[in-house]
């Protein structure tokens, strides 16, 4: 019979960008879920924010932020900004990342390659942000 998850991740970075290793909560949501045989889906709620699958090694990181940066810097005058808003580049941060990955599941268990992790990516934060996991299966 097939099953469905649901759980809410709750974020509140301290620096207006962050990479966040969450796959142990993929992991604990799974676990509560009883699926064995599925697919999670893992997907930011927020316009500013971003969901991948790489690997977790802090200068990939650290690549990854200036790559970002490079392509969508903070601070010049996006036409976004003329709203009164000034996070154009976490905008387009989330579409070249994208905001939601899907997973598969095997025997119970995240099939995932042996380097990957799943990773919270915030690019305007200091507030409240959510992620939800939906999972689904049997």
């Amino acid at each position: 019979m097939m099953k469905s998850h649901t759980e809410y991740l709750s974020f509140n970075t301290a620096r207006r960008r962050e990479y966040i290793n969450i796959t142990d909560r993929v992991e604990e949501a799974l676990a509560e879920s009883g699926v064995a045989e599925g697919l999670i889906l893992v997907s930011a709620m927020h316009i500013t924010a971003a969901v991948y699958v790489n690997d977790d090694e802090s200068g990939l990181i650290q690549d990854i932020d200036e790559w970002l940066d490079k392509l969508a810097p903070q601070g010049p005058d996006y036409r976004h900004h003329r709203t009164g808003e000034d996070n154009g580049d976490a905008h387009l941060k989330n579409l070249l990342i994208h905001s939601q990955v899907l997973l598969p599941v095997t025997k119970g268990r995240m099939d995932l390659g042996p380097w990957q992790q799943v990773y919270y990516a915030e690019f305007d934060g200091r507030r409240k942000k959510r992620v939800i996991v939906k999972i689904i299966g049997e």
